[in-house]
């Protein structure tokens, strides 16, 4: 096989054939994706228009649903069209900004999900010293670090992939591009930059973990010692949605990065895949909503300002 010209444009193979039930299984996915973006874009109006919401906690709730958001924008449209058009190209400029905005997305949720871990902790372990742990200024740090730590993966991840001179069979088994499986594709050695992937997927996956398990396990044990009924139902309430957050996404994240080669599959690639980029994100605004009563306390003055 020999290399390819670097102008020229990736094959997707897409998640989909159009069979019946395939179709069927397209649609809905597209009303899960179009159910995701409406539920995310309501919880950041909410907590803008909301001033009961005005706090750390709520702001990087809606930093959340920013990155959801996004995350499906970056997929979505382009399976889409390439599943109605038929036309499955991508360029390679195409390319690389899908896997930016896909490890600048997902590497910035999992920091973000520490820091929210973090302000969980805070607010039961310390609520009397909440003000001073979990400070506007410490949540503005620890969201625009969150961003640029995911940016700076996906930019590094991005250039790298791209560098490689390619051969001349470019279909990508996937719906969209993604570095483990475009590398796959490279006519070069690719073992010092799949080794050096897998230590920030480590990194940016094991690491905030360990911090959110340690913060759970710590309100787990403060929980336990709560004297209120109340008081703990409630805290029971809003971390187990969390942690339902990050279970989901983790161990979509952790199954696609960090397998062993020997036991990858394309098809499971994909399905996992679409499972992290298009239905984790339409159930976050779901599971945050329906657990926390002021969310669902802002929803109703929204409603009732519009429909009296």
């Amino acid at each position: 096989m020999g290399s390819g010209n670097t102008t020229s444009d990736f094959i997707l193979l897409g998640l989909l054939d159009h069979s019946r039930a395939h179709q069927l299984l397209f649609g809905m996915l597209l009303i899960i994706a179009f159910t995701s973006l409406v539920g995310n874009v309501l919880m950041i109006l909410l907590i803008y228009r909301d001033l009961r919401l005005h706090t750390p906690m709520y702001f990087l709730l809606s930093q959340l649903s920013l990155m959801d958001a996004m995350l499906v924008s970056t997929t979505v449209p382009k399976m889409a069209a390439d599943y109605l058009t038929g036309s499955r190209s991508i360029s390679p400029a195409g390319c690389g900004l899908q896997i930016f905005f896909l490890l600048t997305l997902g590497g910035g949720e999992c920091f973000l999900l520490a820091a929210m871990s973090y302000d969980r902790y805070v607010a039961v372990c310390h609520p009397l010293r909440y003000p001073t742990l979990m400070s506007w200024p410490l949540c503005l740090r620890m969201t625009s670090g969150s961003w640029f730590l995911g940016a700076a993966d996906g930019l590094m991840q991005a250039v790298t992939a791209l560098s490689f001179p390619f051969c001349s069979g470019r279909e990508i088994d996937h719906f969209f591009c993604e570095a483990p499986t475009l590398v796959r594709l490279a006519c070069a050695d690719t073992s010092v930059f799949q080794d050096v992937m897998y230590v920030c997927c480590v990194l940016m996956l094991l690491v905030p973990s360990c911090l959110i398990l340690t913060s759970y396990g710590l309100i787990l044990a403060a929980v336990l010692h709560m004297r209120s009924t109340e008081a703990r139902k409630k805290a029971f309430a809003t971390c187990s949605s969390h942690l339902a957050v990050v279970g989901l996404f983790y161990g979509a994240a952790i199954f696609i990065y960090m397998r062993p080669k020997s036991f990858r599959s394309a098809n499971h690639d994909k399905v996992v895949s679409a499972f992290y980029t298009i239905l984790t994100p339409m159930l976050n605004p779901l599971i945050y909503s329906l657990r926390n009563s002021e969310v669902k306390g802002a929803l109703r003055k929204c409603v009732a300002s519009v429909w009296p």
